[in-house]
């Protein structure tokens, strides 16, 4: 209980310019164990035994006593990762919006490399351009970004409303900010499929925090039973 209250608030920093911040928890492993044992009225019988019955849950997929251990992010992230954490519909979400709060100069994402698309998978990248491609292709992203922010904020001195104004914003590199709240359940869906190495590569970023910085802290005994049964069966590896 210690640990989960120690690390509410915690924010940590991802790519370039986001983070995650732990806002709120609901729940930890043995309140898990105890929504289990509703079934039959029961309660802990001990570390050994409730940590035993946990894994038997997560092994054999009984899925609703995860349910009941909730946990609320605050994220700020580019929209090339919104774009694909909003198809997790089980997810809760409040975006930050570009009608009430102007964008900054320097709200735009800038990648630490420049990677190939992939040559049998039209979704997926696969090595990396060479450092003199690569430097063009920054200052060019740079000058697009600087000018695009340019025409954003001569809209906005011309009195143009602001959902209409960051038309002229470049739409995929823009950070946004989101508080999301999901159940472990749903969480450890998302997170064995944005750890994978076939997922891209920003949104693997957050997911791979979200595990070790929060997730494993908050129910070391779930995270333990998740590596073992689930992510073990996956490559999650960064290369």
């Amino acid at each position: 209980m210690s640990e989960k209250i120690s690390i509410i608030g915690k924010s940590v920093p991802v790519l370039d310019k986001g983070f995650v911040e732990l806002q709120d928890v609901m729940g930890d492993d043995l309140a898990i164990v105890n929504a289990a044992r509703v079934s039959f009225l029961g309660e802990s019988k001990g570390p050994e035994r409730d940590k035993k019955l946990l894994f038997y849950l997560l092994r054999h997929r009984h899925t609703s006593p995860f349910e009941q251990v909730e946990f609320k992010f605050r994220v700020r992230a580019p929209l090339v990762v919104w774009w694909q954490w909003v198809r997790h519909r089980t997810w809760h979400m409040n975006a930050q919006s570009g009608r009430y709060t102007p964008f900054e100069e320097n709200d735009f994402y800038y990648p630490p490399e420049w990677r190939k698309q992939a040559s049998d998978n039209k979704q997926a990248s696969d090595g990396v351009v060479d450092e003199m491609a690569a430097d063009e292709l920054t200052r060019l992203l740079d000058e697009h970004y600087t000018q695009g922010f340019k025409l954003y904020k001569k809209a906005l001195d011309a009195g143009v409303a602001k959902e209409l104004a960051r038309l002229f914003l470049p739409g995929f590199s823009v950070y946004y900010t989101w508080v999301v709240k999901a159940d472990a359940h749903n969480l450890m869906h998302f997170l064995s499929l944005r750890m994978a190495s076939d997922a891209q590569w920003e949104i693997r970023q957050y997911a791979r925090v979200i595990f070790e910085e929060f997730f494993k802290p908050v129910l070391p005994w779930t995270a333990e039973a998740f590596e073992q049964h689930r992510l073990s069966h996956l490559d999650i590896s960064e290369d």
